[in-house]
């Protein structure tokens, strides 16, 4: 590969070569890495109080409580590392979001690059929201109903593991459905989407929300299709809101 080849074009000195794509990209991924380890390296002081007070004390809230068991030798071990590891993404959201949109800002135009710090800051917030949410009121329902659902006949000795999977599982596909309003403002500010096509194709949007939110839950019940689905249609009806004071005085061209 000559020397050629990696440097910027003379005539178009604003723009990156492929390999200067690269180099970015490689750059940006290792910032991001770094704010995950930053951000387990903190879950991991508090670890005590995130797995007792924060994820396994709601399963004895229940009636009746679930009891969980842990079926593996090393089962505890793997279980404290992958919360750790999740945490960690979720405290160093703002970093991840803030590298991605970095990454993209040398693609945008002038006008568009304003908004990215914006951008970072709602969408950090509409991840956050969408897990306060399904710990508050998805994960307490969801719950209560598996707790209190069947026969008294059976107790509900529930696997770890499996227990952490559906609380978690829960708390990232909320985090992430909540970024429809993130991705009307973004997408409205590059007039791209507007609120007459949201509204058109608002029967559509429908059918597809049903179908994220069985993909989404953990669980083929549909109180927990229910919960997710009924916040996602509000969340559209908010985004076509946000769409319409987000439109541009003046479209434009992408």
């Amino acid at each position: 590969m000559s020397e050629k080849n990696i440097m910027p074009d003379e005539n178009h000195p604003g723009e990156m070569s492929f390999w200067e794509h690269l180099e970015e990209l490689r750059w940006r991924l290792i910032k991001a890495v770094i704010g995950v380890v930053l951000g387990g390296i903190i879950a991991a002081v508090f670890i005590d109080y995130i797995m007792n007070d924060f994820l396994l004390a709601p399963a004895k809230q229940t009636v009746p409580p679930l009891e969980l068991i842990n079926l593996k030798p090393y089962g505890q071990l793997v279980l404290y590392f992958e919360v750790i590891l999740v945490c960690g993404v979720i405290l160093s959201v703002p970093n991840l979001f803030f590298q991605l949109w970095k990454f993209i800002e040398p693609g945008l135009l002038p006008g568009e690059r304003k908004y990215i710090s914006s951008i970072v800051v709602f969408s950090s917030l509409c991840f956050l929201g969408g897990i306060t949410f399904a710990y508050f009121v998805m994960r307490p329902t969801a719950l209560k109903f598996f707790a209190a659902f069947g026969t008294q006949a059976i107790t509900n000795n529930i696997a770890v593991d499996e227990y952490f999977s559906f609380v978690i599982s829960v708390m990232l596909a909320a985090g992430i459905v909540f970024e429809l309003p993130m991705i009307s403002f973004f997408l409205s500010k590059l007039g791209i989407l507007t609120p007459k096509f949201m509204r058109k194709y608002r029967k559509h949007a429908i059918i597809i929300i049903l179908i994220l939110a069985g993909l989404l839950t953990p669980s083929p019940d549909i109180t927990s299709q229910l919960l997710l689905g009924v916040p996602l249609l509000i969340l559209y009806e908010i985004s076509i809101i946000i769409s319409k004071l987000s439109q541009p005085k003046n479209s434009v061209n992408v």
